[in-house]
Order: structure tokens, then C-alpha cells, then sequence
């Protein structure tokens, strides 16, 4: 039996989550969080910083997120809670820890919505210039907030329709570039996503480990999987495999467009990395150079409103969080009420929180950068205390019998040793918020144990 400690005792009626999701609605919430087209934005600065080899970054991308998810895997067929890595860390690490990986969380599933929001405001603003970007970022928190309010099963069914556009738009994309390789050949060689395009001294393995550091954050949220484990029809094996397939499906989607956008681009990765403005521009300059400026167009929409609905996946997933760690009244419980199911409460401060957030990093010229930058910190944090909880669980408390010490030891240590090179590649403004982060939230802790009762159990 999954161990379900005395989260089950404590929930009761007005505690409960609604049973309604399937594998593929686990599936839509996850693609939906990381978006299928999320190498747009980054193309142009992985390009330059590997030297070419950007369809490479991603496959070893992948490869070092394998190593997360599988550390996901292991503990939500144990501990299917709602609060995901909070709950995770709890069992195999205690109390303390639990709550310390819950709070650095907050900071991935809160704020993440805040990024998502800004840039579909942004991007439609781009689009219909006479329409603010405040009213359209708006307009998407309120209509992603009442989805969610409305129930996870109503919300998952309108993002397979936002998703499978998405995806369309991709396909046309890997075929619109298909007719023009054929037609016309490519700009450069046809294994030079993989090998670099030798314009930088040639392939340089750090150049591309280098790279990862940045595309791995393509793919935060596919772990969002995790928080519906007490919402999906049919046991946690079930949110297992999503987060895998997940992870597997989003990495073939990267791998795909990366390596047809390098072939049809023209500018060298010397001439990028040179020119740090154009990175930014270079998947879109690239669209418009080779197939024509509607597919730009096309692209963008997509990605403004995939943007709002990866908004919707993240709050949703924000909302269990805040949910979970309510229950266990390390948030104040009123956020663990549902009505009908829902986490109506939660769900409200989350959207509440969002939105603040986005506001803050529009009224800066560098906000943007810096939310992102906090996301990632709170995000990989949480990730590193993910692997020490499979080790904590399995191999030091031994709670589930004889230890592999593959799964849950050689596992869990290599993908620690990821995410914390990760984390030491980030900018010290990163580092630094997230210590300041960290040392409210183990304040926080301290304040909370001391007004705890005494336990006098023998």
C-alpha cells in the first residue's frame, strides 16, 4: 500500500480532492506547463553558446531531466500526495526538509504563471498594438483562473484543444521547413545541429554542457504532473508513467524543431554569439527568412496564447501546492478548503500572488529576467531535494523493503550532481534572491516549531 502517512486521517470531507483524471489529462497538463514550442525564445542563445550544436544541447538536455523524472517516478508510486515534492521530501527527509523543498517550490509553481501571463500579454499586445498588454494579461488571468475554478476535468478538456493547436502549429512548421530543405537544400550541414557548424574553433563538449544549463529550463513544469496525484483515476503508477512520457514526448518535440531551425538558419553561431540582441529573435528571423512572415505570425499567436494556458497548468498546480502544504498547516489551512473538489481557495491566492508578481516585473526594465531567474533557483532547489528524498525513503529509512541501488541511490546521487551545476551556473542576482528566499522560509520554520506543542510521547 502507498504510504499515505496521516495526510488520509486528517482529510476529510473538506479536505478531499475530486478523482477525475486519466493519462492523457495528466499528459495535457504537463505539455501544457512546458509548451511544446518552448526552444522559440531560448534557440538563438543556445545556437551561439554551443557553437551550432543546439539539437545536441537538447538531446543531453533530456537525457539529465530523465534523471529528475525518474526520481518523480520513484516517489509518487510511494507518497501520492497532492503536494508533490513538499510531500515528498517529508517522507524521506522529515519535517524540516519537507517544508524547506515546499517552500522553494512556492517560487517555481507561483511564479511561473507571473512569467507566462506577462509574455501573452506582451506578445498580444504585439499583435493587436490598439489593445493594452495589461488588458490582455488580464483578460488571461481571468479566463484561465474561472477554468481552473470550474474543475481540473473541465480545465484539462480546453487545454487539449489550446495543446493540440499548439502542436499544429508545430507540425506546420516541421512541414513548411521540409518543403523549403527540399526545395532550396540547407543553410548549413545536415549534421551540424548535432556536431556544431564549426564557426567557433569547432564542437566543444563544454560549450554544449554549457548550453544545457539553460535548456534544462525548457522543461520546468512537465514535474507539475505530480501535484494531481490525488486527482487522477487509477493509482500513482499512473502519474509515473505521465511524467515520463511527458518528459520523453517534450524532449522529441525540442529535438525536432531545434534541429530544423539550425539547418535553415543563415546566420552563423560566431555571428549570433557576437550579437547577443539577435538571439533572442533568431527562431522567428529564421521562420521569416525561409518561410515567409505569416508562419511568424502563426508562431507568435501560438505561443501567446499557449503562453496563457501554460498559466492555467501552473496555476492549477500552484493551487495544489498551497493546498498540501495548508493541510498540513505549514500555510494557513484555509487554504486546504474545497468546494466540490476544488482547491477554490487555494487556487484564488495563487492567481492573487500571479498576478501581483507579473505587475512587480513589469515595472522594471530587468523584471522579467529577474522573475525568471527566481523561478529557475526555487525550481532546481526543489528538484535537488526531490533526489535526496528518493535516498532519505529508500536507502537510509528503508521503507520499502530491499534497496536498488541503482533506482534509488545511483539515480537519485547523479541527478543531484545535475541540478546543483545547474544552480551554480546561474547568476549570482539568482542565487543571491534565492538564499534570501530560502532564509525567510527556514524563519518561517523556526517561528512555527517554537509555537508547536512539546511532543510528551514516550
Amino acid at each position: 500500500m502507498p504510504d499515505t502517512g496521516t495526510t488520509a486521517s486528517r482529510a476529510g470531507a473538506d479536505h478531499g480532492l475530486r478523482r477525475s483524471l486519466g493519462f492523457a489529462d495528466l499528459v495535457v497538463y504537463g505539455l501544457l506547463f512546458i509548451a511544446p514550442m518552448a526552444p522559440v525564445g531560448v534557440f538563438g542563445t543556445l545556437d551561439a553558446r554551443s557553437r551550432g550544436a543546439v539539437a545536441l544541447v537538447y538531446v543531453v538536455a533530456t537525457v539529465a531531466m530523465g534523471f529528475t523524472a525518474f526520481s518523480y517516478a520513484q516517489m509518487v508510486r510511494v507518497v501520492p500526495r497532492a503536494g508533490s515534492v513538499f510531500a515528498y521530501a517529508r517522507a524521506g527527509l522529515g519535517e524540516g526538509a519537507g517544508f524547506v523543498a515546499g517552500w522553494m517550490a512556492v517560487l517555481d509553481y507561483v511564479l511561473i504563471p507571473a512569467v507566462a501571463y506577462l509574455f501573452s500579454g506582451i506578445a498580444m499586445n504585439a499583435l493587436v498594438p490598439g489593445v493594452s498588454r495589461w488588458l490582455w494579461t488580464a483578460l488571461a488571468v481571468v479566463l484561465t483562473t474561472l477554468l481552473n475554478l470550474w474543475g481540473v476535468r473541465t480545465a484539462a478538456r480546453v487545454g487539449l484543444v489550446v495543446l493540440a493547436l499548439e502542436i499544429l502549429v508545430l507540425l506546420v512548421f516541421v512541414v513548411s521547413a521540409g518543403v523549403v530543405l527540399a526545395r532550396h537544400g540547407a543553410e548549413r550541414g545536415l549534421l551540424s545541429p548535432l556536431t556544431g557548424d564549426g564557426t567557433q574553433g569547432g564542437f566543444a563538449l563544454s560549450a554544449v554542457i554549457g548550453a544545457v544549463s539553460v535548456a534544462v529550463l525548457s522543461y520546468l513544469g512537465f514535474d507539475a504532473i505530480a501535484t494531481f496525484a490525488e486527482e487522477v483515476t487509477g493509482g500513482s503508477a499512473k502519474v509515473a508513467r505521465a511524467l515520463l512520457f511527458c518528459l520523453a514526448l517534450a524532449g522529441v518535440l525540442f529535438v525536432a524543431q531545434t534541429y530544423l531551425a539550425a539547418l535553415l538558419e543563415p546566420v552563423p553561431s560566431a555571428r549570433l554569439a557576437a550579437d547577443p540582441v539577435r538571439q533572442g529573435s533568431a527562431f522567428y528571423d529564421v521562420v521569416d527568412a525561409s518561410v515567409g512572415a505569416w508562419l511568424h505570425d502563426l508562431v507568435a499567436a501560438s505561443k501567446a496564447i499557449g503562453a496563457a494556458f501554460a498559466a492555467l497548468a501552473g496555476q492549477a498546480a500552484a493551487g495544489r501546492l498551497l493546498f498540501a502544504m495548508g493541510r498540513e498547516r505549514r500555510l494557513p489551512p484555509a487554504l486546504s478548503r474545497t468546494d466540490a473538489g476544488v482547491p477554490r481557495v487555494a487556487l484564488l491566492c495563487a492567481a492573487g500572488v500571479t498576478l501581483a508578481a507579473a505587475g512587480w516585473a513589469a515595472r522594471r526594465d530587468d523584471g522579467l529576467d529577474q522573475l525568471v531567474s527566481v523561478v529557475d533557483i526555487g525550481a532546481l532547489c526543489a528538484f535537488t531535494l526531490l533526489h535526496a528524498s528518493v535516498v532519505g525513503y529508500f536507502v537510509v529509512r528503508r521503507a520499502r523493503g530491499p534497496v536498488s541501488w541503482w533506482r534509488h541511490a545511483l539515480v537519485p546521487v547523479l541527478g543531484a550532481a545535475i541540478t546543483l551545476s545547474v544552480i551554480t551556473e546561474a547568476t549570482g542576482t539568482a542565487q543571491l534572491l534565492g538564499a534570501v528566499w530560502l532564509l525567510i522560509g527556514l524563519l518561517v520554520l523556526t517561528a512555527q516549531r517554537r509555537r508547536e506543542p512539546p511532543n510528551t510521547a514516550p
